[in-house]
């Protein structure tokens, strides 16, 4: 069983998670590009139109641990109106295949219903196999570009209805 507690990307262990998130993308970025790490500022992820989520799951030991991370900020308004971003979603591998990414997946986009959003967005990179299924799976669809993320090969959405 999952269960998520907020945070800030800052504190302590978010940020070792965040550390281990960056340096694995960095590591699976296609040959021949050179992938750019984000700043990432913690305002952002504030409410009332942000979340940063720990996913507490158990390590290695089978001991209660943070095993993994995840954000919504809010971005420009896109033709459906209110968008929050999903970004930053970091599964530990030992607690992939579980169900603990769908239910981080799950546990933003509730978080972005409540905060008004009417559609939730995010990018991400051909490479990421595993991730493009499972945001295929929850519903997100290629959609027009909504940023210069320089990591980015594909931009997908997924409508927001209030009464999901």
């Amino acid at each position: 069983m999952v269960t998520f507690r907020d945070a800030k990307p800052t504190d302590p262990i978010a940020a070792a998670l965040l550390d281990q998130y960056f340096a694995a993308r960095a590591e699976s970025f296609p040959d021949g590009r050179e992938y750019r790490r984000p700043d990432v500022d913690a305002a952002q992820f504030a409410p009332p139109t942000g979340a940063f989520l720990l996913l507490e799951g158990e390590n290695l030991a089978g001991e209660p641990a943070d095993v993994g991370c995840g954000g919504i900020r809010a971005v420009p308004d896109g033709p459906l109106g209110a968008r929050r971003e999903v970004k930053h979603v970091w599964v530990q591998p030992h607690a992939r295949r579980i169900g603990a990414g769908r239910a981080l997946m799950v546990e933003l986009e509730r978080r972005a219903r409540e905060s008004g959003a009417r559609e939730l967005v995010l990018d991400t990179h051909d490479a990421q196999t595993a991730a493009g299924a499972l945001y295929a799976r929850l519903g997100f669809v290629d959609i027009e570009p909504f940023n210069h993320n320089p990591n980015a090969t594909r931009w997908l959405g997924k409508p927001l209805t209030s009464d999901e």
